[in-house]
């Protein structure tokens, strides 16, 4: 009897292992939350999958996976606080904005914390969170959508185009301090990205125009954190 017992437990520590080896390869994390954390980490890392697989070689963060992490932060009473951590060149602009907004609806306190660059819809998500950082040389570029492939060029194509970059502009508005003008001119700059419209905003540029709250790295972000869930306790 205790030899089946100590069976069964190696089969139980084996599947265990197996399940943590598969989250570690497929999210970047060990579980989509850990009962003896109340801070959990959301790493939005490479380039935004959606609807689209990218090539091996592509480094993404797929929406398919993110979305259910943050469904189960939300219902975990465990979750006291989600820190975001972005480094991402962009991607699917539609799956970008969809995880954007799910962070924003959160009931639990969030900060984001961009360290090496949140570029195009990467913007969105930095945004997203009650409180946002940016490491000193971090950067963030901001420019207007771009489609590759095939387009037909009719004007309800680039009615499309118009209507998604004004829910681009609209969020990024809401869950930031910059005007949307300001917003717009940056897009529409053509003097700094080469054949492309566009901005660069490195470290401090980007609190200073009011995009993001402040310039820190992992020790302010968690400090920022504790201090929101503090006060919502309070």
């Amino acid at each position: 009897m205790l030899n089946i017992e100590k069976e069964s437990n190696k089969d139980d520590e084996k599947k265990e292992v197996a399940k943590e080896t598969k989250n570690i390869k497929e999210l970047g994390v060990t579980g989509i939350t850990k009962s003896d954390e109340s801070i959990q980490i959301l790493p939005i890392i490479g380039q935004i999958e959606g609807h689209m697989v990218q090539s091996p070689q592509t480094k993404t963060t797929k929406y398919e996976h993110i979305i259910p992490q943050i469904i189960s932060m939300e219902r975990s009473d465990k979750v006291k606080g989600v820190l975001i951590v972005l480094n991402t060149v962009g991607g699917d602009v539609e799956a970008g904005l969809a995880i954007a907004e799910m962070i924003r609806s959160l009931s639990k306190p969030t900060v984001s914390l961009v360290i090496g660059g949140g570029h195009s819809i990467g913007v969105p998500l930095a945004t997203s969170a009650d409180f946002s950082f940016i490491s000193p040389t971090a950067t963030m570029i901001i420019h207007p959508i771009r489609m590759n492939g095939l387009i037909i060029g009719v004007p309800q194509t680039f009615e499309y185009f118009k209507k998604m970059q004004d829910r681009i502009l609209e969020f990024i508005t809401r869950t930031s301090k910059i005007n949307k003008e300001t917003l717009k001119k940056m897009m529409l700059q053509t003097d700094e990205l080469l054949n492309d419209m566009g901005t660069i905003l490195i470290g401090k540029q980007a609190v200073e125009y009011g995009l993001i709250d402040d310039v820190g790295g992992v020790k302010e972000a968690l400090n920022k954190l504790n201090e929101i869930i503090k006060s919502k306790e309070s």
